[in-house]
């Protein structure tokens, strides 16, 4: 396993994070619902694998991603770098709306009080005494940034937090949130999408993290599954399925994604390895400071993703990679 420096924090985390939206299950993960032995299980494997670097959010199944982990923490909690999210919530107590799901009415609330409570309720569920990353989940322009800066460094200051930072945001907000009077450490990374088909966004915020020191984390590196090879391309998912959302689940870019998939197996071949370590060793290769986050939900996948840190790709791979995806790729990938 590969550390690094958490951007400006003194967290020093794996090259490659665990991701667990999907233990969340629900009908936005409609094909399995994990236990909370499984969950200990994928810490074991994590733990064998060097990994220390653990992602959650509180509407990760509404609560249940963060309650399985708490009960997979137990004993261990000083083992794992934990980082979950703040500003989307279903307590029904303000904010702006941001969807229906499952029943709960989730707003986005980056108000100084809201941010604390989600803070109590992570810590509550996760049992333990302090977060090592928070990220605020969506940025909210209804909300004066300054405000969500300031509560933001009072929990470092109070030690119920050891650093922050911003997902589903633009490079604006990032400057935003760094030029606040507020700011003391100021923000250590950003969690945003990016993957070879639909790279765009990443590449227009890596300048703005080199800028202010900022890790970068990237999420949707396999596209939900759609990457990991031909076969997936056949599956079915239930309307309410985040893969039932996405582009490439649309026959018209079923084409593309096998021209693919045939132009990469040569480089499979040659380097040992499997399309999804392939585009993962592509995404580490675009930035310096890059974490790759990979939703992981058995401990299969753990010993497969880590693998992808081995491979040495050439530029002349790397660019004919994504030269062979160029007429699919995508400008906006909102899930």
């Amino acid at each position: 396993m590969q550390y690094k420096q958490l951007g400006n924090s003194e967290l020093k985390v794996s090259t490659v994070a665990l991701g667990t939206w999907g233990l969340g299950g629900g009908s936005v993960w409609s094909d399995r619902d994990s236990t909370a032995a499984e969950a200990a299980r994928l810490l074991d494997a994590c733990k064998e694998h060097g990994i220390n670097y653990i992602d959650t959010a509180p509407v990760y199944g509404t609560g249940a991603s963060e309650e399985l982990l708490g009960a997979a923490l137990a004993g261990r909690r000083r083992d794992f770098i934990l980082q979950t999210k703040c500003s989307l919530n279903w307590r029904g107590e303000g904010g702006k709306f941001h969807y229906s799901r499952d029943g709960y009415t989730v707003n986005n609330d980056t108000r100084p009080e809201a941010i604390r409570r989600d803070v109590e309720d992570s810590l509550r569920r996760m049992k333990t005494d302090w977060l090592d990353s928070l990220i605020v989940h969506y940025v909210c322009k209804s909300f004066p940034v300054e405000e969500t800066v300031g509560v933001l460094e009072e929990l470092i200051r109070e030690g119920k937090i050891r650093a922050y930072g911003l997902s589903n945001s633009q490079p604006a907000d990032l400057e935003e949130y760094q030029n606040a009077p507020q700011k003391r450490q100021g923000v250590s990374l950003v969690q945003e999408f990016f993957s070879i088909l639909s790279p765009f966004h990443g590449r227009a915020y890596f300048p703005v993290c080199e800028k202010y020191n900022t890790s970068f984390q990237t999420y949707g590196v396999l596209e939900e599954g759609f990457l990991t090879g031909p076969a997936f391309l056949e599956k079915k998912f239930a309307k309410t399925d985040i893969r039932s959302r996405i582009p490439w689940v649309k026959e018209e870019y079923h084409a593309g994604l096998r021209r693919a998939f045939a132009a990469w197996m040569p480089l499979c071949e040659a380097h040992g390895c499997s399309f999804a370590q392939l585009v993962e060793a592509w995404a580490l290769a675009q930035h310096p400071n890059m974490s790759l986050l990979v939703g992981m939900r058995r401990p299969a996948n753990v010993a497969d993703t880590v693998r992808c840190l081995e491979l040495r790709l050439s530029p002349e791979e790397l660019s004919g990679m994504e030269e062979t995806v160029k007429a699919i790729q995508v400008e906006v990938l909102d899930k």
